[in-house]
């Protein structure tokens, strides 16, 4: 695969779980990734080691994206890097928190729109400047904002935030030729989702699917390398629902 020679990819919360198969997918398709972390810097090596040992260009990048400025500091480490142009950004990094409405508290949805909705809007305002014609931007959206699962009611508020975010964007930059989408996987198999390890959780996961299976990372990393990709040309503004059937 090199359908993405010569881009340059941004991936944020690259150190683990879905964004670090989503690095290691655009490394494989050809692009240059730069892998973001939050805290897990040595992680963030680990996943930058491994695209270099396979032959692909890889670099770390920092930033807080719970702090108010951290989008802004990311972009500015961003550009340093990469100059004026950037191909790709894939807004992967998120947080979740399972708590019944009662026991939901102003800090645990402050912290939930922060990083899963007012980091990935800044880092795309910030990141702009780099991207133009035929740039693609991918957000991370969840099955949990089109239907009622579990409860993660705040969570889900703030991925219904993203959907939105994607037919704005969308509509804001087709002008430019640039492309915006959104994945929304389903229940996949990573620390976020540590539920599925309990025989419970996991069959509970499986009766809403119609393959009876848990996804895996590289399941909903492939989907974001297609709508990185020119292969994806045609498709802005939508949300890819990426979940193995899941609640038909």
């Amino acid at each position: 695969m090199s359908q993405l020679t010569g881009k340059t990819a941004l991936v944020t919360g690259a150190s683990r779980g879905i964004g670090r198969s989503i690095a290691l997918s655009l490394a494989s398709a050809g692009a240059q990734v730069l892998v973001h972390y939050g805290n897990a810097e040595d992680a963030a090596d680990a996943v930058v080691a491994e695209i270099r040992a396979a032959g692909g260009k890889a670099q770390k990048v920092g930033a807080n994206l719970r702090d108010a400025n951290g989008p802004h500091q990311l972009a500015k480490r961003v550009r340093a890097i990469i100059g004026d142009r950037l191909d790709i950004l894939v807004a992967n990094a998120g947080i979740s928190k399972s708590a019944p409405l009662e026991d939901t508290t102003v800090d645990d949805f402050d912290e939930l729109f922060a990083v899963n909705v007012r980091a990935p809007y800044f880092l795309v305002q910030q990141l702009l400047p780099t991207m133009c014609k035929g740039s693609s931007i991918v957000l991370l959206s969840s099955l949990a904002a089109r239907t009622a699962v579990g409860a993660i009611s705040a969570y889900a508020a703030s991925k219904g935030a993203v959907d939105t975010l994607v037919a704005h964007f969308a509509a804001a930059l087709g002008s430019r030729g640039i492309r915006v989408n959104a994945v929304a996987p389903g229940v996949v198999a990573t620390d976020m989702s540590s539920f599925t390890k309990t025989e419970t959780g996991r069959a509970t996961a499986l009766g809403m699917q119609a393959f009876k299976r848990i996804a895996q990372p590289e399941d909903i990393a492939d989907a974001v390398t297609f709508l990185a990709s020119d292969a994806a040309r045609w498709i802005t503004g939508d949300t890819l629902r990426v979940d193995g059937g899941s609640r038909l």
